[in-house]
């Protein structure tokens, strides 16, 4: 099972940091493993952030986003590590990620989580 590694993410400067505006990403394509039977799990991400003083670059979300595929994790881990390593890498004032999986055994699952910085 693949480690993550939260260095591949780029970023650059925001060219407004004075105004909050939204960004949002949408990700139709991820994919990561199930821990438990090694299968692969599908769903989208939507990424949705007021950056501060950095954004992330794209390419190198794409690039950090694949890393997930060999990498075994539930749902939920997959989500809030996903928010921990753009939080890292950016810094915003906030950030939300919704992550829609596939169904599954006849369920599906959306997991939910924020950040918003501390003033």
């Amino acid at each position: 099972m693949g480690e993550i590694s939260r260095d591949i993410i780029e970023t650059f400067l925001n060219p407004y940091p004075k105004r909050d505006y939204l960004i949002e990403t949408f990700c139709p394509e991820f994919t990561s493993m199930c821990p438990k039977t090694g299968q692969p799990d599908f769903g989208s991400l939507t990424i949705s952030y007021v950056a501060d003083q950095k954004c992330f670059e794209l390419k190198s979300l794409k690039l950090y986003l694949q890393q997930f595929r060999n990498h075994g994790a539930f749902y939920e881990n997959v989500t809030n590590l996903i928010l921990d390593d753009l939080v890292a890498a950016t810094d915003p004032r906030q950030m939300k990620i919704v992550a829609e999986f596939t169904p599954r055994g006849g369920i599906r699952t959306t997991v939910t989580t924020e950040h918003r910085a501390e003033d």
